[in-house]
């Protein structure tokens, strides 16, 4: 029996048992009219349920489940800064020749607002990045990201990415990065026209998790201050940052 029939069978089921208690009801007490009355009560009701379930009740839950499922996905993205992106970030700035025009606006502050994260998150958005591809650079980053392609592959299996497309774009992108540079046997030995494409490879994933980091770091901000003031003190663009307090 397929769902369908299944439901039907089931919905038969119960209104059948239903007309057999007020068939009882009435066999027993004799008060047909007081059986109409409640019964058209309950149906009176009926609307009023269905508002308070399932416009109301399911909606709080709803959101409810949705922020529990957010509050894994933040973990999630706190695990990957920990362990790939924040170091990641420091090693793509070096490739932007143009990092000058977005370094300022990404030094974060304790008193930053959530106004003053969007408009760095603009910035980041807008900033054109001009990667300059350097071999002994590429190399650096291609062992640095071989070192993380578990880590990697783990976080791409992890099912709440489901509810954050953009961080699984920036993933994907980083992935794709490492993915190139592992297929290539000797980095010093590349013409210019593949050192354009690893190029443009590397400022999607710049890009990406620069955007990214943002998003994570004002949400840092908003609900875990402790944690943010480690992210302050290895802010991978600040150049003067210390991870000791003073």
């Amino acid at each position: 029996m397929n769902r369908t029939a299944w439901s039907i069978a089931i919905g038969v089921g119960l209104l059948t048992v239903s007309a057999g208690l007020y068939g009882l009801q009435i066999a027993v007490f004799h008060r047909p009219e007081d059986t109409g009355f409640y019964l058209l009560q309950d149906l009176a009701f009926l609307p009023v349920q269905i508002l308070l379930v399932t416009l109301i009740v399911n909606r709080v839950m709803a959101r409810r489940e949705k922020q529990v499922v957010l509050d894994k996905m933040n973990m999630v993205i706190g695990a990957f800064y920990a362990e790939v992106g924040t170091e990641l970030l420091k090693r793509l700035f070096v490739f932007d020749a143009n990092a000058g025009a977005i370094g300022a606006g990404m030094l974060i502050q304790e008193d930053w607002t959530s106004r003053r994260f969007d408009d760095a998150i603009r910035l980041s958005r807008s900033h054109t990045a001009k990667i300059e591809v350097s071999p002994e650079y590429l190399d650096d980053l291609r062992r640095f990201l071989l070192s993380r392609r578990n880590f990697l592959l783990r976080l791409l299996e992890n099912p709440n990415l489901l509810e954050h497309d953009t961080f699984t774009d920036s993933l994907w992108a980083v992935f794709h990065l490492s993915d190139e540079l592992a297929h290539r046997a000797d980095l010093a030995a590349l013409p210019p026209t593949d050192l354009q494409h690893l190029a443009g490879d590397i400022s999607r994933a710049y890009t990406c998790i620069l955007v990214e980091w943002l998003a994570y770091m004002a949400n840092l901000k908003r609900n875990y201050p402790y944690l943010f003031s480690l992210a302050l003190r290895t802010n991978p663009f600040d150049l003067a940052a210390c991870v000791e307090v003073r």
